[in-house]
């Protein structure tokens, strides 16, 4: 069940301010970005309407700094031990920053202690080899594990969707889906493709895995409102679940009661007490 919280997005970044974080981890320098030429961190470029429905995918979108500061920051405040992530680029190297100061931050306190076995490492995956190569050869990301993989036409419930194929096979407390674009799905369903100008991504692999996630575990969207409302109509778990409009980007966060004692110290851990006060809202919807 979805439960819609507009609180959720004050949760997470109600204590950080954007440009001084992204000055401190040195964000813009990671991803290449002359930050005196970029102006206001907190800014929202506004693009032409062909961006990101051009089938020309020779060159990446420019790097957008508060997406980036704010996905950085998630990983860091979350303690996040294992990134799953689809379509890959800036964000990558962005997690592979946040992530390894998270392992030389936490690690010894969470050894042999959480059951974490694909710990600190952020699997990206993408059906494009060139762009695989292309961040391979331009940087090197110790955390990172790519994945190429197929992306298909399919259907979710009879609902036309596409799948990357194969997954990578473990539990992330983290999911960004950031792809795949509209024109690469091989085949079609009755004739149904994503391949127009007016189509869009409509990504389901994470439906077909939401019953291996563990509560705790946060889905972060950029943009892509179809398919997160997609996501929103078919999850089955208890999520709370917020668009922030303003930074255009979607967010679920699994509120269950923990699974046993390793997930609730994974959650104590992780998340603090904080995650047990929206448990707690959850239980209270449900009662009513």
């Amino acid at each position: 069940m979805i439960f819609e919280n507009v609180t959720l997005v004050d949760s997470l970044f109600g204590q950080l301010n954007l440009p001084q974080y992204v000055g401190e981890h040195n964000i813009a320098q990671l991803v290449g970005v002359d930050l005196s030429a970029y102006g206001d961190v907190e800014k929202k470029e506004i693009k032409d309407p062909s961006d990101g429905v051009n089938q020309d995918l020779s060159e990446a979108l420019s790097p957008e700094l508060d997406d980036l500061g704010r996905l950085h920051w998630l990983v860091n405040t979350r303690h996040v031990t294992t990134i799953l992530e689809f379509g890959l680029g800036k964000s990558t190297i962005v997690f592979n920053d946040a992530i390894s100061k998270n392992m030389l931050a936490d690690q010894h306190l969470i050894q042999g202690r959480l059951r974490r076995n694909n710990q600190y490492e952020c699997h990206s995956v993408d059906n494009y080899q060139q762009w695989i190569d292309e961040v391979k050869s331009k940087n090197t990301l110790d955390t990172v594990r790519y994945h190429k993989s197929e992306l298909v036409i399919g259907e979710f419930q009879g609902r036309v969707c596409t799948y990357y194929d194969p997954l990578p096979n473990l539990c992330p407390d983290l999911i960004y889906l950031d792809g795949p674009d509209n024109f690469s799905p091989v085949g079609s369903v009755r004739g149904i493709t994503t391949n127009h100008k007016d189509r869009m991504p409509m990504s389901a692999g994470i439906l077909s895995i939401e019953h291996f996630l563990t509560p705790g575990t946060l889905i972060v969207t950029d943009g892509r409102t179809a398919n997160a409302r997609f996501l929103k109509s078919n999850l089955q778990r208890d999520w709370f679940y917020c668009h922030d409009q303003e930074s255009d980007q979607h967010y679920f966060e699994l509120v269950e009661e923990p699974l046993g004692i390793y997930n609730k110290r994974q959650i104590d851990f992780c998340l603090g007490s904080s995650y047990f006060d929206r448990l707690s809202e959850i239980k209270r919807a449900k009662a009513i």
